[in-house]
């Protein structure tokens, strides 16, 4: 066989093997991608994702206040080189350590298990900034948000149960329960006067305030970790009593990114005339019970996943400003929010068409 002849095939096998190790090689990343964006004024599965007593219908102005998403790779998949090479090259993905997404001391139950829990945190604040907005009544409370097995409380209090006052003290913040219970030495007695969760549940049923304070004695002990100190194994958190019920209906996405346009499409559903003007409008953000908006990830691909769906605005959080603005989708203007307010405000704009004032997002 000639020389070259044999050279030739020579690199071809090689080639042949380096591509069948690279499909066959395992690395350690994942992938994001677009994913989809629904429309929080509009149906999801033929019903309404913001359902509101007293608003029987969705939006039929057809304005888009559309939240966005991030497909990722599962938890079980495994990218070979080749994938990732495509990833790498590709424009509309994101190639990133397979840790990113799934740390290596949770398992992926436990990280799906945090994202709807992000998720449902994302609603209640949500609704909780909208509320305010509008300058609607929303009373908060301070609850038991979980007990620790095998903990004094365990049995003594509930998850839901509402704190209203410890050894008389009333409580107005979670952090109250514990400055006041490790006021006590391990082995002394607290007093707890709760509402009951079933009493609260009851309450939410009828729109009415809960009722019913009982008072709880528990035995404090000592904290297995850090400095000695009494505990008696609860964790505080907080709920919210609404005026009237607010239901979200959308399945299937997690984490806590859709805070922002829950938010105004609650305040949409609640207000006169409309938001949008008749535009399609899309966003991301998380927010607080205060109204404060706060960064995401994955911003990349949400803009390029809301200029696929229709999208001529973005509202963007202020701290993803600088990430978005290096790539922006061609046709999609970003709009810069810190706050429910500022939203409103450059919804506001849009709506008149006067957007020429409307905040820019820059990679200064």
């Amino acid at each position: 066989m000639p020389r070259r002849t044999a050279t030739m095939l020579a690199s071809l096998l090689m080639l042949i093997a380096l591509l069948c190790a690279g499909v066959l090689i395992p690395v350690p990343y994942a992938e994001m991608s677009p994913g989809p964006t629904y429309n929080t004024l509009g149906e999801h599965n033929g019903e309404c994702v913001l359902q509101i007593s007293g608003r029987k219908s969705c939006e039929t102005t057809g304005g888009h206040l559309n939240m966005t998403t991030v497909r990722v790779t599962g938890s079980e998949y495994r990218m070979n080189l080749v994938e990732a090479v495509y990833g790498w090259l590709a424009h509309d993905d994101v190639v990133v350590p397979h840790s990113t997404l799934y740390p290596d001391d949770k398992t992926p139950d436990q990280v799906d298990q945090q994202n709807a829990e992000e998720f449902t945190q994302s609603q209640e604040t949500a609704k909780v900034a909208a509320l305010r907005a509008l300058k609607k009544p929303v009373t908060a409370h301070v609850i038991v948000g979980a007990v620790q097995k095998g903990a004094p409380a365990q049995g003594e209090l509930h998850a839901g149960d509402v704190i209203k006052s410890v050894d008389g003290t009333a409580v107005r913040e979670p952090d109250d329960v514990a400055k006041l219970v490790t006021k006590h030495k391990p082995g002394q007695k607290v007093v707890f006067s709760v509402v009951p969760a079933k009493n609260v549940a009851a309450a939410e049923k009828s729109g009415k305030q809960p009722t019913g304070e009982e008072r709880v004695t528990i035995t404090t002990t000592k904290a297995d970790k850090g400095p000695a100190r009494a505990i008696v194994g609860i964790q505080a958190g907080v709920d919210y009593t609404f005026p009237f019920r607010i239901d979200i209906k959308l399945a299937d996405v997690g984490g806590p990114s859709a805070g922002l346009m829950f938010a105004l499409g609650i305040v949409d559903r609640l207000s006169p005339g409309d938001l949008t003007g008749g535009k399609f409008i899309a966003g991301t953000g998380t927010i607080d019970d205060k109204g404060t908006v706060g960064p995401i990830g994955g911003i990349e691909m949400k803009t390029i996943g809301a200029r696929e769906a229709g999208a001529r605005y973005f509202l963007t959080p202020k701290e993803n400003c600088a990430a978005a603005a290096k790539d922006v989708p061609s046709g999609l203007r970003l709009v810069k929010v810190h706050t429910i307010d500022e939203a409103l405000t450059a919804l506001e704009k849009i709506r008149k068409g006067d957007t020429a004032g409307l905040p820019k997002c820059t990679t200064g």
